[in-house]
This record gives structure tokens, C-alpha cells and sequence, in this order.
């Protein structure tokens, strides 16, 4: 390839980083946060903040896009996301302990596993809505522990599944629970971890905001305002209520799974705990509900207020915490009822104005329009 052409491509580089990027300012604002997150672990950041406020938050990010993508787009409220995050957990457990599949073949599975019960949990709720749409799906993940609570020589019971004991050759072996990057120790598998759930993030993000603003989102958002027209219009409203539980089902179970083998190294019945249901809600809210950005700005501010300033900063009980935390999203809801993030761009779109920067590119400018 001759050096002129290498100086073609980057000159059209660089003008469609000036006029798609640097020109609009909230896209601007979105390259700078993702380079900085590109080289946190390289300006001094603390390896204990990478792995216990970095990286959970990176996968709850992506619950909580899967959450927005559900309800902001469609309106079908759910009180019981947490499902697909259990769901993914337990699926590549089990396929650990009884098959001793390979982490790379278990979390594959685990996302069909999250879209079958998407469908299963979808079907019987496309016949209701609001309130009590909220509250059946708020009865499956209570349903689910009692089952892992009955079949607990399959499941664990409350212990759940994690290293596993096996004789071989009349010797006991253990299996430990495996890790996404097993050969990776110490700050190398952090630094590994992060990037992975980074990466997982702007991916997940991405394609998840392409559905939002494709056709199939367009119909999404008119089921949203108007149901009835929608069918009136000759959309069939339960194959894309459906799609979008099965979406959301994907992209949640594929969460639970990362998380039981970079964070939490077990899968337990608190993966179904209530708590998984109501984070997704309250940082979707405190963003934005309906941005798709929003929830990945507010699952920060929720993990860097809840597990840094309240607990590293300023060390407070539990009980003060949760009531300091609720007193903060309260205020920020009063001051940004739409969202801090909607907020935060709707500022920075009254700043865009139109440059000249194309118009030069392409060789034209005001003077040539005018003669």
C-alpha cells in the first residue's frame, strides 16, 4: 500500500472523527469517558477499586441496558430481572459440576438458556400489564429459590455450586471453580478482568442501542405510546413484546454468567435475590430510563457512591448508607427528573453549533457557495 493511499485513509479518518465526533458535543463527551476508562489502570487507580467497584459495575451496567431496553422501549415493567441474572449464574455452574465443560462453551449456553426462560417468563406476561405485569414478574426469581431450595442435592441448597469434590483413581480432587482467565495471577487477571467487562460493556451497549434506533425499535417505542394503534397499525405486538424479553433475557443471563466466574466464584441463590432485581431500576432511573446511556452513567454513580464513598471515604453503617443513598437518588430525581445523564446532554447539545470543518474538507467554502 503506497504512502499516499495510507494518507487518504487518514485524512477521511479525520474528518469523520471532526464532523461525527468532535462536532457534537455529547459525543465528544462519550470518546473522552471511554478513553479515560481505556487507561485507568495505567494513571494510578487502586487494583482493589478495578476489581471491586470497576468490574461489577461493568456487568451491571449491561443488566441494567438490558433492563432499560425492556422497559423504556416497550413499557413492560419488570420487577424480576434479576431471573436472567440467575439464570446465567446456575446455567455454567451446572455445566461445570456435571459435564466439566470449559468456561468458553459454558457462557454460550448459558445466553440460550437466558433467552429460553426470556420466552417462558414473556409468554404467560404478554397478557397483562402495569401493576400486575410488575408484580408476576417479581414472583419468578421467589419462585426459583424455593426450587433450588428443594432440589438442593442437584443445586447446592444455600451453599449453591461452586468448587467441586470428586474421587478419581480413590483419591479426593478438587475442581476449583473456574475463572475467566486462569492463567492470569494476581493484578495481571485484574487488569485482564476489567478490560474483558469493558469491552463486554461498549459491545453490549452498542448493539443494544442499534435495536433501540432501528426499525425494530421504532415499532418498540410505538408499542410504548400506543399499544392499541400499534395492533390498529397491523404490527403484531406480541412477537416484538416477545423480542424484547428475548433480547433483554440475552443480554442479562450473559451478565450472571461473567459475574459467578470474575466476581463472585459460586453460583448461589442470592444470584435470584430481589436486590439484582431493584439496582438495574433505580440507576436506570437515576441516568435516564429510555437513553440507553443513562443506565451505564447511573450503575457508576450507584457503585462509586455505594462501595467507595461510603465505604473507603467515608465508612458508614449499612442501615446510614441505604438511607444516605436513597436521600441522594431522591435529590437527583428532584433536580434531573428525566435523568442525570438526559440532563448532562441535553446541555451539551444547546452547545453544538454547525463548524465549517466538512464544508473545508471536501474543498468548498463560503466564499465559493457565495460566488
Amino acid at each position: 500500500m503506497s504512502f499516499n493511499t495510507i494518507a487518504k485513509y487518514v485524512r477521511k479518518a479525520y474528518a469523520d472523527f471532526l464532523t461525527h465526533i468532535y462536532d457534537v458535543p455529547p459525543r465528544m463527551l462519550a470518546f473522552l469517558i471511554i478513553t479515560l476508562f481505556a487507561i485507568t489502570p495505567y494513571i494510578g487507580i487502586s487494583p482493589l477499586i478495578l476489581d471491586n467497584i470497576l468490574v461489577p459495575a461493568n456487568l451491571m451496567a449491561i443488566l441494567a441496558v438490558s433492563w432499560d431496553l425492556l422497559v423504556g422501549r416497550t413499557g413492560q415493567i419488570s420487577l424480576g430481572h434479576a431471573i436472567f441474572w440467575g439464570v446465567g449464574a446456575y446455567s455454567t455452574a451446572l455445566l461445570f459440576k456435571y459435564i466439566n465443560w470449559p468456561v468458553w462453551l459454558t457462557i454460550p449456553i448459558s445466553l440460550l438458556a437466558g433467552v429460553g426462560t426470556a420466552i417462558f417468563v414473556g409468554i404467560p406476561c404478554l397478557r397483562m400489564k402495569g401493576p400486575y405485569l410488575a408484580l408476576v414478574t417479581m414472583c419468578f426469581p421467589l419462585a426459583i429459590t424455593g426450587f433450588l431450595s428443594y432440589y438442593r442435592d442437584i443445586f447446592g441448597g444455600d451453599t449453591g455450586i461452586g468448587a467441586v469434590y470428586e474421587f478419581v483413581g480413590g483419591k479426593m480432587i478438587r475442581r476449583p471453580f473456574p475463572k475467566i482467565f486462569p492463567t492470569l495471577k494476581g493484578y495481571d487477571q485484574m487488569i485482564a478482568n476489567y478490560y474483558f467487562t469493558l469491552i463486554l460493556l461498549v459491545i453490549s451497549a452498542m448493539i443494544i442501542y442499534k435495536i433501540a434506533t432501528s426499525k425494530t425499535g421504532l415499532v418498540l417505542i410505538s408499542i410504548l405510546d400506543d399499544e392499541l394503534g400499534s395492533k390498529a397499525c397491523g404490527i403484531n405486538v406480541t412477537k416484538y413484546k416477545l423480542m424484547s424479553f428475548a433480547i433483554s433475557g440475552l443480554f442479562g443471563s450473559l451478565t450472571g454468567a461473567v459475574y459467578v466466574h470474575m466476581v463472585e466464584g459460586r453460583a448461589n441463590p442470592n444470584f435470584f435475590h430481589f436486590s439484582y432485581s431493584i439496582i438495574p431500576i433505580i440507576v436506570t432511573i437515576l441516568g435516564g430510563i429510555g437513553t440507553i446511556y443513562g443506565p451505564i452513567v447511573g450503575t457508576y454513580i450507584y457503585y462509586i457512591m455505594n462501595r467507595y464513598i461510603f465505604t473507603e471515604v467515608i465508612p458508614l453503617d449499612m442501615n446510614i448508607q441505604l438511607l444516605l443513598f436513597i436521600l441522594i437518588v431522591i435529590l437527583f430525581i428532584l433536580k434531573w427528573p428525566r435523568g442525570v445523564a438526559r440532563a448532562i446532554v441535553e446541555k451539551l447539545e444547546d452547545l453544538e453549533e454547525p463548524r465549517e470543518v466538512e464544508e473545508i474538507l471536501k474543498g468548498k467554502t463560503k466564499d465559493e457557495e457565495k460566488s
